[in-house]
């Protein structure tokens, strides 16, 4: 089951061996990988689903405007995306459609990203700017004031805070909502665990709060101080570090109310919600459920506040990696099989074989349920005889070649046999058996935390799941490069199917590459985004709302620089004067050149 149970959180289910969207119609993702493969695209395709979108941000806010009902709290929850998480427009324009109504805003870190945010985040919706900021990027704040949005410039150091009255003098009938980032005791788990804590790279110290309070009061400006903000790290795998930190912050925001902050009304807790990408119990992502960790965050602020008989804060978050991972995967064709993956037809037995050869091929003839394991022990022990026959020059490269053969056939027939009584002895001869997929697709491009931070991404085919699995497999992209490789991991072991791809297409599904993986995506090789797809489903079907095919190859070379149409250009005129074509061939080469040079970088001559 691929451990679908574990991370596919019901959007999926197997049916008559194909996987399918478990939604409305419910079709299955082969169907709809054919339907796009009709229009004559090929290579690696990225899926998006809009449903998945509003599955996760209504559960956000149905979670916690659940708890603020049921510990009767007396503030509101608000939620924004943080942009940096996937900025695509496949993504975002479907982010706001599916969020309309919920009030639901955008966080930008940047200039560009909050260029994007003014001209996109809904009116009645929070905007909040963190991340290292210039005057430039504070101004903007400031017009987007201007504009009417809700805008929160969330400062991480005093050096911004000085910028923001020094804008404010020059504008100040449009001062935006001042927050500021803290830099907490308590820190993170997980692998970006370092986003929090006193080494952190953001935020203020207790002593540097102090000191932007009393300017804040100097300047007349400690009214526009509205939020504090933390984050103890993305993908937070463990809830008690966050309670830890809301306890820290609670206390702080309670101390500044007092200390005349009157105007202080939100704590924003920042993102780090987890999602499950673990395909195996052992080694499961979180040991918390989205209904406790809003349990905790509204009960822990209430206490608080409560106690130190202070106004309860507004409650935002920014979790971006739980809205937006789910909604993407990428379906990638295997292309070809490179292993030792021999068939019967490549035993090339001579009038004279070898003694030990010939008692080989008896035993792959003879092997049974009740013999397999002491058949497979003869072979193994038949063919190390037989490899040191070879160095001693007994035997030739015929007989080497034959025992292999035989030997790994004896080994592939014995595996399912043997797969019902698992032993290590078992697990050694799946690996010997080990496969290397080669899948149409850069991992790199398009599984860079793979690669970067050894992030688990779920990887399963998406049709022959009726089937029985024995596999062990490796995967290889498509890059000219080594490390372009997901290995065989016996703690978190992937198997797959035994396919002849000269007969059938074989697809596999990499799941949950919806935040990050698109924006971080490096174009190794120059493969670039591939095609992206969203696909919406009804109670009938599913049509494509929107198809953008990854980057011609002239594209990609302007992309990084060069001027395509030159690149084309100085072709056509090398094919037009070599004198190895007459007028007819060159004609034929200049079709061949311009249609090459108008389809994607990825594979396409049979997948």
């Amino acid at each position: 089951m691929y451990g679908l149970s574990l991370w596919g959180d019901d959007n999926f289910k197997i049916k008559n061996g194909h996987l399918h969207v478990d939604y409305k119609s419910a079709p299955s993702l082969l169907s709809i990988i054919k339907q796009i493969r009709n229009r004559d695209i090929r290579g690696p395709i990225l899926l998006r689903f809009p449903h998945l979108i509003h599955k996760q941000i209504d559960s956000l806010f149905t979670h916690f405007n659940r708890a603020i009902q049921e510990n009767h709290y007396p503030a509101n929850f608000f939620a924004v995306f943080p942009l940096k998480v996937n900025q695509f427009p496949g993504f975002v324009y479907n982010l706001l459609e599916q969020s309309e109504g919920l009030h639901y805003g955008l966080e930008a870190g940047s200039k560009a990203e909050l260029v994007l945010a003014m001209a996109l985040n809904p009116k009645d919706a929070p905007l909040t700017v963190n991340g290292f900021k210039d005057k430039e990027m504070i101004t903007l704040g400031f017009l987007a004031r201007q504009m009417g949005h809700n805008i929160t410039l969330t400062i991480e150091g005093l050096t911004e805070l000085e910028m923001i009255i020094e804008v404010a003098k020059e504008m100040p009938e449009a001062i935006p909502n001042i927050g500021i980032r803290m830099r907490l005791h308590s820190g993170g788990s997980g692998n970006w665990a370092k986003s929090g804590g006193m080494d952190a790279k953001f935020g203020l110290t207790s002593t540097e709060l102090l000191e932007a309070i009393d300017l804040l009061r100097e300047e007349k400006m400690l009214e526009s101080l509205h939020m504090l903000h933390f984050h103890i790290g993305s993908q937070m795998s463990d809830i008690n570090p966050l309670k830890k930190a809301l306890r820290e912050v609670g206390n702080i925001y309670t101390d500044l109310i007092k200390m005349g902050a009157s105007k202080l009304r939100a704590i924003n807790i920042g993102g780090g919600l987890a999602i499950e990408y673990s395909q195996s119990k052992h080694a499961k992502n979180r040991n918390y459920t989205l209904a406790e960790f809003s349990n905790d965050v509204v009960f822990t602020l209430k206490s608080i506040t409560q106690n130190k008989n202070v106004p309860s804060p507004d409650i935002y978050t920014e979790s971006g990696r739980f809205i937006a991972a789910p909604h993407a995967m990428l379906i990638s064709p295997v292309l070809e099989l490179f292993s030792h993956d021999y068939q019967e037809k490549s035993i090339k037995l001579k009038e004279q074989n070898p003694p030990l050869v010939m008692e080989l091929y008896d035993l792959l003839s003879t092997l049974t349920p009740r013999n397999a394991t002491e058949f497979v022990h003869d072979a193994i022990d038949h063919l190390e005889s037989l490899l040191t026959l070879f160095d001693l020059g007994y035997i030739d490269l015929i007989d080497r070649s034959n025992a292999e053969v035989i030997t790994h056939l004896i080994i592939k027939k014995a595996l399912p046999l043997m797969v019902h009584a698992p032993t290590e002895e078992l697990m050694m001869l799946q690996q010997k058996l080990q496969e290397r997929y080669l899948v149409n697709s850069s991992f790199f491009q398009s599984i860079p935390d793979f690669w970067g931070l050894q992030q688990h991404f779920p990887v399963m085919p998406i049709h022959y799941l009726d089937k029985k699995a024995l596999r062990p497999a490796t995967l290889w992209d498509i890059s000219c490069d080594s490390d372009g490789e997901i290995p065989f991991d016996d703690k978190a072991p992937l198997f797959l199917h035994d396919i002849n791809l000269d007969e059938e297409e074989y697809f596999l599904g990499f799941f949950l590459l919806g935040a990050y993986q698109e924006v971080l995506g490096m174009n190794h090789n120059l493969f670039t985004h591939p095609t992206q797809v969203v696909v919406a489903i009804d109670d009938e079907s599913f049509s494509f709302t929107e198809i953008q095919e990854s980057d011609t190859i002239v594209n990609i070379l302007s992309d990084i620089g060069y001027d395509g149409r030159n690149i084309e250009a100085v072709l056509k005129e090398k094919i037009n004067t070599t004198p190895l074509l007459n007028a007819t061939q060159k004609r034929d080469t200049l079709t061949k050149i311009s249609l090459l040079l108008t389809q994607n970088g990825y594979l396409r001559t049979t997948n």
